[in-house]
């Protein structure tokens, strides 16, 4: 299946950059698309099996959703292979470059909201997640 792809590169180093990813006191600060959103909880069990749980949440409260996955695969500082809650796969690559560390999300698109839509929402985050990074 054709997956979509989103990438920044963070002007940081890759240690710094993968704990900001992978541990829950950070995930809450950046895991929303918009400020009109939040990540009120964040629950990450970094193993080849384990669970992440992410609650996405509307700040007016209107609307909020798990965002879950389950790890197949994880090499520290590097990779992680994902499988999202709705059965679709995702990877996140983490590469050291010139720049700092630069990060690719390929994740298998659903079929509810258009690529173009997916795309954007997703490169959103992975924006938010930089900036958190740059500035912690």
């Amino acid at each position: 299946m054709e997956r979509i792809e989103v990438k920044t590169t963070i002007n940081a180093p890759i240690d710094h950059v993968w704990d900001c990813w992978t541990s829950p006191l950070h995930i809450v600060n950046w895991n929303f698309a918009s400020q009109d959103w939040h990540c009120p909880k964040a629950e990450n069990n970094l193993i080849v099996g384990g669970e992440f749980h992410y609650l996405m949440a509307a700040k007016d409260g209107s609307s909020q959703f798990d965002f879950w996955g389950t790890y197949e695969h994880i090499e520290t500082r590097k990779q992680l292979e994902i499988l999202i809650g709705d059965g679709r796969k995702m990877s996140v690559i983490f590469e050291n470059s010139e720049d700092g560390t630069t990060v690719v999300e390929r994740f298998e698109p659903e079929n509810i909201h258009s690529k173009e839509l997916q795309k954007s929402g997703w490169q959103m985050i992975l924006d938010q997640f930089k900036f958190y990074v740059e500035q912690s």
